[in-house]
């Protein structure tokens, strides 16, 4: 009976994630050439090349990449294994966010340093929003998309989803985020859910796609995780782990320092398998010194 009751967790400890100090610390995904990238994203995006770090003895490099400093904004980390110039993006990964003043601005500019427009500036669909899209050099899609202003220009991270509501249920369970924003367009076939910690135009959000009757998407090797911060670790994780019996999903890395390092993490799948790294507040700014 005590083992039983031992397992339910307190509403304390499920209430954690919505008191914890939790905000998007970086996008990592894979790339065939870093300088390339860098390059395109400075020149075409504006990002600012925000640290790089080599590491031959594991055989790989890293890029930060963003509109401000990692202590309070939203990046990207490109990791590049050496020898490796492709990747799969796979039919799971959506695209990541830009928001500008004038995306039709933003498009010539791109446009003029040879980056390729997938979809010309415009007015979504039965909407008002301008938008576009662009590809970068290794393939990823980068929708831009028109605010007059925001703390945070890179603003989304879309991921297509086989159950809307469970996933909503997940990230708000096991995350603490909510739900900000609900979209069905039965027009179209498909339903998106934003998630986040603040309002959408006040910070990045995951733009949750479902498209009506599929279930499955491939993962492909290109997309990696997003990392989230976290002011206890193992307590975030014991969340998780609760959350992941009723919902579904993986625990990929029990709560502990990483080795060298010594910054705490916990990693997990969600049940679509989609990655999340929660990591330690005070020993990731320790890292940024």
């Amino acid at each position: 009976m005590a083992e039983g009751s031992a397992a339910v967790p307190s509403t304390e400890l499920l209430e954690w994630p919505k008191k914890d100090k939790r905000r998007f610390l970086h996008a990592v995904y894979r790339v065939g050439d870093l300088d390339r990238t860098i390059k395109f994203y400075t020149e075409c995006f504006g990002m600012k090349l925000l640290r790089k770090r080599d590491i031959p003895e594991e055989k790989y490099s890293n890029a930060f990449l963003g509109f401000g400093p990692e202590e309070s904004h939203f990046v990207v980390e490109l990791t590049y294994n050496y020898g490796v110039t492709s990747y799969d993006i796979g039919t799971g990964f959506g695209h990541f966010a830009i928001a500008t003043p004038d995306v039709y601005k933003m498009v010539e500019d791109i446009r003029a340093k040879g980056g390729d427009i997938t979809r010309e500036p415009g007015p979504v669909k039965g909407g008002t929003s301008v938008i576009a899209f662009v590809k970068d050099p290794d393939g990823y899609i980068f929708e831009l998309i028109q605010r007059a202003s925001t703390p945070e220009p890179l603003c989304q991270v879309m991921l297509r989803v086989g159950d809307l509501d469970r996933s909503v249920k997940f990230y708000e369970k096991a995350l603490g985020m909510k739900l900000v924003k609900k979209v069905d367009r039965p027009e179209y076939k498909y339903s998106i859910a934003m998630m986040g910690y603040a309002e959408e135009h006040e910070t990045i959000v995951l733009e949750l796609t479902y498209n009506y009757g599929v279930t499955e998407y491939t993962k492909g090797n290109a997309y990696a995780q997003v990392a989230i911060s976290t002011d206890d670790v193992y307590k975030s994780g014991e969340v998780v782990e609760h959350v992941i019996q009723e919902l579904g999903g993986k625990v990929t890395r029990k709560p502990g320092p990483i080795p060298g390092i010594n910054t705490k993490i916990t990693s997990f799948l969600d049940p679509d398998g989609w990655k999340t790294v929660l990591v330690d507040n005070e020993d990731f700014l320790k890292e940024l010194k």
